[in-house]
């Protein structure tokens, strides 16, 4: 990574970070949705992957106009979140527990996004970069919505249908007298 020397190398660092963050979620979102048992959670993880992707552009056409280079280095931050949700996924022997897993991690990935989105329109309000701003206050808006749907789906949907099915299971295990196994998950 070049040396930072003035407040402009601090904005455009944010704003590689952000846009490496989007490209590693956005190859990531389809594996993800493709592994969830929710249709509305695969539906927003679909409209998540389409929104990081205009993101992706307005960030090209941004740094293009402060003639910079794209990012090549990955955000290790957004790295480690995506590993860490694959490592939990991967031990999931109960499918009723993916879509949870699925939707806590999602949502500590928008979370790293929003913080570095509202950095990024902080920096560029203080150096009078206006396009910068409009587009952080935008997706700053969708961002929070996003995740303001993810919680109420985790709410009303997701989690209960977790707790449901482990009642379903205890009673399982009353009627049979004994301990039903648990069952790996096949990727």
């Amino acid at each position: 990574m070049p040396a930072l020397r003035s407040p402009q190398d601090v904005l455009v660092t944010e704003l590689k970070e952000i846009h490496s963050a989007e490209r590693q979620l956005s190859r990531a979102l389809p594996r993800l949705a493709k592994q969830a048992s929710s249709e509305r959670l695969r539906e927003m993880l679909d409209q998540r992957r389409e929104q990081g992707a205009v993101l992706i552009e307005r960030i090209d056409d941004a740094l293009e106009e402060m003639h910079t280079t794209k990012p090549r280095q990955k955000n290790l931050a957004a790295e480690g979140l995506i590993e860490d949700m694959q490592q939990h996924i991967e031990e999931v022997e109960e499918e009723r527990l993916l879509d949870p897993l699925l939707l806590a991690g999602v949502q500590k990935i928008e979370h790293y996004c929003i913080a570095a989105w509202g950095t990024a329109k902080a920096m560029g309000r203080l150096l009078g970069e206006e396009q910068i701003v409009k587009t952080m206050e935008q997706v700053l808006e969708e961002g929070k919505e996003f995740d303001d749907q993810m919680t109420r789906l985790a709410e009303e949907e997701i989690n209960p249908r977790m707790l449901g099915g482990e009642e379903a299971e205890e009673e399982e295990e009353g009627a049979s007298g004994g301990r039903r196994g648990s069952r790996r998950r096949s990727r």
